[in-house]
């Protein structure tokens, strides 16, 4: 029989840490290789707990001593989500950065105590970390060589048999021949043997693949190990090679089960091996230093390139951005038609909204768990809709909706926040928008020198909102992949603090962010206007001193007009929204239908008209 409750699961698994004579466990939402979004297979937290968040940690000690034994770790975007999902009495609710798992675990564990982890899903950074806190408490971190969740989880799935496709190179711009040529320029200049590529996407981009074995990332489970010669060493499940992939890889490529992995690790002795440290997790570090190789901490040396996209793949953006836009332009009509009726809710505007994509005829898959969020849950940041929170759309409220579409030319990502009528918004909530939109505008039209980085970026977009004395608990901006990750480091625009890697990226031209500003009244609405835009050279400024940059704005839907208050926008933002406007129109007049065409035209109209 099947535990059906989280309080079951839990209590098996404190039963299977006693039979292995251990006294904590680490169960992270990650797979092998530091996924954001992970198969079914490696839900293991989702399972154990009911949280529905992609990122978090929890600690569960074998014999509660002092409150629930267990706690939950999240960041600012899941404060929320994380109380309504988990059970508060099995488990703490703990928020990081400020609350540390390492802390708790030497706080609470005991002197003596085994705690273990699984050192396949965990960073070696993170292993060392904790390792030495637990240390200094007299307690020992054991890495273990297989998981006692998958011990107790009786129905766990399978990983996915998909198999491995061909990113042609008319759609990736670059041929994989010259993608491993550059590796192994990097690797001699590093006096590096080889590279272990362990982060799917970054396997992805190099051999130009792509598969269907993680929701809304188009990568196929593999490993890469990438030698100085060019050379490289693909490890994946025989099922997902065809073909059609082993012509396309060629010579060069060595095809070897992915079971053979570790063991080929064990044979690089005597070599030097760049691992990244954010992406090869510690069974890696491990195996490498027991074989009697030598493990260099580098950052994976295709994440750079990958970032910055080439002129291929800037026009492929361009392309899906449009085809994109005109299937969220065709859904806010919708919205604007229906919800003011009564009867529409959540789960019925997601699956409107799909259907729109699919009508495009290229959709892939969505690029993550759309964000169909009504009233109290647009203040949920990262809220995911289900049959149990599906609330309905109620008319005279606010409705946020943060979707994307995984094409095969480009990935899209864009939040559109509305007004479902009757009525009107209050003068609160037109404020709180337009300060959003007047720091995205901000975001958007901003010139910066060669060398500047998200973080100096990031206030651009706060300013207006901090000037009211509030804020969001998020960063404004990540890095979105060429179909691949929505979220794609290394660059991003976010306060500069602990746990927020890629701050200090320098932006560089080629490089897509996401801008996406947001403010969020707990229990009552929330708000983010999100587009995609990508760095280019800067033309209508010169200096003669140095390249400046800008921004290129990509994605193309109307954003709600009625939620803007005019008297707080100055002529330069008004002016940027009515040029924005035309643009939509001019592009996605000719995509959508006469309905359709109609009502654009009215919510593009000049903002003072």
């Amino acid at each position: 029989m099947l535990m059906q409750t989280h309080e079951a699961r839990l209590d098996a698994l404190r039963q299977e840490l006693a039979r292995r004579n251990l006294d904590g466990f680490v169960v992270p939402i990650s797979d092998e290789h530091v996924s954001e979004y992970v198969g079914a297979y490696a839900q293991r937290m989702a399972w154990l707990t009911g949280f529905g968040g992609s990122a978090g940690t929890v600690a569960v000690l074998k014999d509660p001593k002092n409150g629930p034994g267990a706690a939950i770790f999240v960041d600012g975007r899941y404060t929320i989500q994380v109380r309504e999902q988990v059970d508060g009495r099995l488990y703490e609710y703990k928020s990081v950065p400020k609350d540390s798992i390492g802390a708790w675990l030497a706080e609470n564990a005991g002197e003596g105590a085994r705690v273990g982890y699984d050192p396949w899903l965990h960073t070696n950074g993170w292993a060392k970390s904790v390792g030495a806190m637990l240390a200094e408490a007299g307690a020992e971190l054991v890495p273990l060589a297989d998981n006692p969740v998958d011990a107790v989880w009786e129905d766990q799935p399978e990983p996915s048999p998909a198999v491995a496709t061909v990113q042609d190179d008319t759609l990736a711009g670059r041929s994989s021949a010259e993608k491993r040529a550059q590796v192994g320029e990097w690797l001699k200049a590093g006096k590096l043997d080889a590279a272990v590529i362990s982060a799917l996407d970054s396997v992805a981009w190099l051999l130009n693949i792509r598969g269907a074995d993680v929701d809304h990332t188009p990568v196929a489970l593999s490993y890469v190990i990438a030698h100085a010669d060019g050379t490289a060493e693909l490890f994946i499940a025989p099922e997902k090679v065809t073909p059609e992939l082993t012509r396309h890889l060629g010579n060069a490529v060595t095809v070897r089960p992915r079971s053979e992995f570790e063991a080929a690790l064990g044979s690089l002795s005597g070599k030097r091996v760049s691992v990244d440290p954010n992406y090869g997790v510690a069974a890696i570090f491990q195996a490498l230093e027991a074989a009697g190789a030598t493990p260099i901490a580098r950052q994976d040396p295709t994440i750079l390139a990958k970032a910055i996209k080439n002129p291929v793949e800037q026009q492929g953006q361009r392309d899906s951005q449009a085809r994109d836009g005109a299937a969220v332009t065709k859904f806010l009509r919708w919205v604007s038609v229906e919800a003011p009726k009564g009867g529409e809710t959540e789960l019925s505007a997601a699956a409107q909204l799909l259907a729109f994509r699919e009508q495009t005829g290229l959709l892939k898959d969505t690029s993550f768990d759309t964000i169909s969020a009504a009233g109290p849950h647009a203040a949920i940041p990262h809220y995911r809709v289900d049959e149990e929170s599906n609330l309905p759309i109620a008319p005279g409220s606010i409705f946020l909706c943060d979707s994307g579409g995984q094409f095969p030319d480009g990935t899209t990502d864009i939040t559109r926040t509305v007004w479902v009528g009757p009525g009107e918004p209050s003068q609160e909530q037109k404020d709180r928008f337009t300060r959003v939109l007047k720091g995205h505008i901000a975001i958007d039209t901003q010139t910066f020198p060669q060398g500047t980085s998200g973080a100096q970026l990031d206030t651009l977009a706060r300013q207006f909102l901090w000037m009211a004395g509030v804020d969001y608990a998020h960063g404004t901006g990540h890095g979105v992949g060429s179909f691949l990750a929505v979220h794609e480091g290394p660059q991003r625009i976010a306060k500069p603090r602990g746990g927020q890697a890629g701050t200090d990226q320098e932006l560089m031209a080629g490089m897509i962010l996401s801008n996406e500003p947001g403010y969020y009244k707990a229990g009552e609405y929330g708000i983010r206007i999100e587009n995609l835009v990508t760095v280019v050279p800067c033309e209508e400024v010169a200096d003669p001193e140095r390249q400046l940059f800008s921004f290129e704005t990509l994605t193309l839907a109307p954003i709600d007009r009625s939620l803007v208050e005019l008297s707080i926008l100055t002529e330069g933002e008004r002016a940027w929204l009515d040029a924005y406007h035309a643009r939509v129109k001019e592009t996605l007049t000719p995509l959508v239908d006469e309905k359709t065409q109609r009502w654009l035209a009215e919510a593009t109209r000049p903002i003072a008209a």
